[in-house]
């Protein structure tokens, strides 16, 4: 794993090497640990790991109450849970567990993987939650599930995580000649938005290609909650999700995919002209 930018001197004015490891000297830093997410708010890791996550997926940040705290974010279904970790100057606490390193206290959720929530259910880390998801430049996604069992070293602790801009689930859509609701299983993947009569179903209705889309925004037009649009040259889809969440999901990964595509067509007119300038 390559070393990250530094912290910018926010958690000490100590040297971040003396800072985060202890004599034995191969401790990581904090800043190396792949699921650690620095400044991230609270909101943005909820966020992150509803939409992108899964049950026991989980991830490191800075708290925003103090310096030296910091906040370990889990999934458990449905909702996220947020865990108080300590950094005191000469170790970790979190819980009722103290660790003299930070190498030890990684070894800690390759070998515990469990911690009680204020309900006192019992919440499994799975899936450490990567900082760093780019789309892979063929868009192809990558999932790698980790193992549950003991024994683990930190070394098994890579975080991977499908790509941001993959997504599925059940949206209502109006129909184009017939304005009637139906609803129907969407996937998102690499430029394509398919949509199929439901989830079983193995050919697609309709493939639409996201490099042709212009825009996609909330719609009130509808009379209808929880209803976003796609402004296509040739119609506007319009769909509705269950919940507000759930489209303001689809929403942000829709944007973001948009955003992917006009960024590599920038960089391939940019090419272009770079080109023409040489052989002018």
């Amino acid at each position: 794993m390559g070393r990250a930018e530094s912290l910018e001197g926010k958690m000490s004015t100590q040297d971040p090497s003396d800072l985060w490891s202890r004599s034995d000297g191969d401790a990581e830093l904090l800043q190396e640990l792949g699921w650690y997410h620095g400044n991230l708010t609270r909101h943005a890791a909820e966020a992150l790991l509803l939409s992108n996550g899964c049950d026991g997926s989980y991830l490191l940040r800075d708290s925003n109450e103090r310096t030296g705290l910091y906040s370990l974010s889990v999934r458990a279904k449905d909702s996220v849970k947020h865990f108080h970790v300590e950094y005191t100057g000469y170790s970790f606490k979190f819980g009722f567990n103290e660790f003299s390193s930070l190498k030890d206290f990684v070894k800690h959720f390759a070998n515990q993987p469990l911690i009680g929530s204020e309900t006192g259910t019992l919440i499994v880390l799975k899936h450490p939650y990567p900082r760093k998801v780019e789309e892979p430049s063929i868009y192809e996604s990558v999932r790698v599930h980790t193992a549950m069992q003991t024994g683990r070293t930190e070394n098994d602790l890579v975080p991977t995580a499908p790509s941001l801009g993959t997504k599925e689930g059940y949206l209502t859509k109006q129909g184009g000649l017939v304005k009637t609701w139906k609803t129907r299983w969407f996937t998102l993947h690499r430029n394509e938005l398919k949509y199929f009569k439901d989830q079983m179903s193995p050919e697609p209705i309709r493939i639409l290609d996201l490099t042709e889309c212009s825009a996609v925004q909330f719609d009130y037009s509808q009379e209808r909650v929880n209803c976003f649009c796609l402004v296509f040259p040739f119609r506007t889809f319009y769909l509705c999700a269950k919940t507000g969440v759930e489209a303001d999901e689809w929403i942000k990964i829709l944007r973001w995919k948009l955003s992917q595509i006009r960024k590599q067509l920038d960089q391939g007119e940019g090419a272009i002209r770079s080109r023409s300038f040489i052989f002018k």
